[in-house]
């Protein structure tokens, strides 16, 4: 049987002029490149336990059981915790200074037991609930990083 090719994600660090680079491994390629290509999010679900986790990882951290089994998970979720951020500084993503005021969320998507950290199009912090549902809105162009996800969006307005 051919054994198939998988494609690994190089990552960079912008602009920013750094001595090295790295390989984000089979389970972080193949997320990235469902991002970049199909604009889907995949975790990986452990078969001891069930627990699905996003970004997939190759151990599961409970049950020390070896992760196999990609499965999807939705492009919405609920907020966990989030900030409003109002100081400008160099984003270590792009080397470029980040435009304030932004949204930032731990959110966990559905299909998902673990959580990610991603931008907010709100900037209203009275606008923003723990609990709230947001959808992922991906960019046009996309280039196999978590900025290929623009942002999240608040759903109930």
């Amino acid at each position: 049987m051919a054994e198939e090719r998988k494609e690994l994600i190089k990552l960079e660090s912008g602009e920013a002029e750094q001595p090295f680079c790295w390989s984000a491994g089979v389970y972080g390629s193949k997320f990235l490149t469902e991002l970049r290509d199909n604009k889907r999010f995949v975790g990986v679900k452990c078969p001891k336990c069930g627990k699905v986790y996003v970004p997939p990882r190759n151990v599961c951290g409970p049950c020390f059981a070896e992760l196999t089994e990609l499965v999807p998970v939705s492009d919405e979720g609920e907020i966990v915790t989030f900030t409003v951020v109002s100081f400008g500084f160099v984003d270590p993503s792009t080397g470029k200074q980040k435009p304030v005021p932004y949204g930032y969320a731990v959110i966990k998507l559905d299909g998902a037991d673990t959580y990610i950290l991603h931008y907010l199009d709100e900037t209203d912090p009275q606008k923003i609930k723990v609990g709230a549902r947001v959808k992922a809105v991906f960019e046009e162009e996309r280039t196999g990083s978590m900025l290929d996800v623009k942002h999240f969006t608040l759903l109930e307005r």
